[in-house]
This record gives C-alpha cells, structure tokens and sequence, in this order.
C-alpha cells in the first residue's frame, strides 16, 4: 500500500509526532521513508537584509537537526533534504519528484498558534497535493500517545 513515504518535518513537537507514526508506518509496509525539511524562503526574506544570510543558515541548520533526529529514530535509511522556498510548494514538488505513496506533517508546526489565522502549511499541503497526506496533530497538555502504541488510555 505504501512504498515511498515523505515524512515533512520542522522538528517541532507536532512534527515530532508525525514522524513517529510516519515510521511505523514505513516498518509496516517496508517503504522507503524521504525526510524533507522546508527552510521557509519567506521566514528568511522577512528578516534584515543584513542578516538574511545568517538566517538561512540558522534555518538550514535545524532543518538538518531535525532531519538527523528522524533519522536517530529509526534504523532503516532515511534519504533527506534540506531545501529553501514557500513550504506548501516545496512539499508538493517533493512528494511528486519522488512518486510518494503519502505525505506525513504535524498540524502545527515552529509557528505556532498564530499560523492558524493566517493558514497553516499542513492545511495548504492537504488542499493543493496530489499525494495523500497524513496530519497528525499536536496533543494537548494531558493528552496521552496511546494512539500511537495501540494502547487504550486509563482514565484513573
């Protein structure tokens, strides 16, 4: 069912969720696991022109931060990429470059709540892909994982 999964990742805690179920998803079905990073071109314009090339870096480096705990996460191989451009787009082109089966993102990403009034990334992906795309939101504060493990939570 699943041969190629692209698993979009910022390293935030929503993110870090996805990847999780992106993985076992990956084991399941023995896929290939792609892991992108999207250094978000606009993030990078917005700051002083003076500073735009320290930024970028800043962004390339935790994009690869992030990319380097998926692949602490799992033994099998990771392919990566780190790239630069408007992340709804990079994402898209990605997962159609690489023929993917499915697209795994966390719902809230590095900007928080404040993207839910201007739109978020995981939204624009899931409305303009043409791949399939897993959302795996963040949990609330007292949420448990057990969707993950397959265990039922207790409520004590």
């Amino acid at each position: 069912m699943f041969e190629t999964i692209v698993i979009a990742t910022d390293g935030s805690e929503s993110a870090r969720r996805a990847v999780d179920v992106a993985l076992d998803l990956a084991e399941r079905f023995d896929a290939e696991i792609h892991c992108l990073s999207v250094v978000d071109e606009g993030d990078v314009a917005s700051s002083p022109e003076r500073l735009r090339g320290e930024m970028a870096d800043a962004l390339e480096d935790r994009g690869q931060e992030a990319i380097d705990e998926v692949r602490e996460s799992t033994d099998r191989e990771v392919i990566a990429s780190v790239q630069e451009g408007h992340p709804p787009s990079v994402i898209d082109e990605y997962a159609r470059g690489v023929d993917a089966d499915v697209v795994a993102m966390g719902t809230r990403g590095r900007h928080g709540e404040n993207r839910f009034l201007i739109g978020s990334v995981a939204e624009r992906v899931v409305r303009t892909c043409p791949v399939p795309v897993l959302t795996v939101r963040q949990l609330a504060a007292g949420e448990g994982d057990s969707a993950l493990t397959g265990t039922p939570e207790r409520a004590d």
